[in-house]
């Protein structure tokens, strides 16, 4: 094995930095939770005209493709042969992914795999061509993953996580103090 060494091992396994992580996890799960909430509240993502707003985004990062700017030549195939025939599906998807991403984050549940889908939400915007908060909230993202452990300390993942089997909590110690008897 190596060693970890301190900075990480501070970063992403002590409780005393789980401060660091809550004020990152608020502001990330703020953004999702707010770009959600607008996208659950719109016609053009949820209501009636559900997917007319894919459709248009879609449609954007197509002619950008087609220009060869932004948008790589695999990722137009995907956005036209998956994405926009399915629009309206895609619409729900975004827009409650979004805001299940943010209550998430924002309560501390599942903070590794929130902020996973969220990474991968950003990914697929950069991939489409949109900058905005994308990179930065990636970057946040990816860090949030990484601190799975201990970035929901102050959250409900401090109660959650050791109840679903974490690898600091499962029965290896048992296992360990049986082939110790053997």
């Amino acid at each position: 094995m190596i060693p970890e060494n301190p900075v990480s091992q501070f970063l992403f396994s002590s409780v005393y930095a789980a401060w660091i992580w809550l004020i990152i996890r608020l502001y990330v799960g703020y953004a999702w939770l707010t770009a959600g909430w607008k996208k659950v509240q719109s016609d053009a993502w949820t209501g009636e005209n559900a997917g007319s707003a894919v459709e248009g985004f879609i449609k954007g990062a197509l002619a950008k493709a087609a220009d060869g700017k932004d948008v790589t030549g695999w990722y137009a195939g995907f956005l036209e042969n998956t994405v926009l025939p399915n629009a309206k599906t895609f619409g729900f998807l975004v827009a409650y992914g979004e805001l299940l991403v943010g209550l998430g984050l924002i309560v501390g549940l599942l903070t590794g795999i929130a902020a996973f889908f969220g990474g991968v939400m950003n990914v697929s915007f950069l991939f489409a061509g949109t900058l905005s908060t994308n990179p930065i909230l990636f970057i946040l993202a990816t860090w949030l993953v990484l601190a799975w452990k201990n970035a929901g300390w102050y959250g409900l993942d401090r109660w959650v996580l050791p109840l679903l089997g974490t690898p600091w909590h499962r029965e290896s110690s048992k296992n360990s103090n049986h082939s110790a008897d053997m």
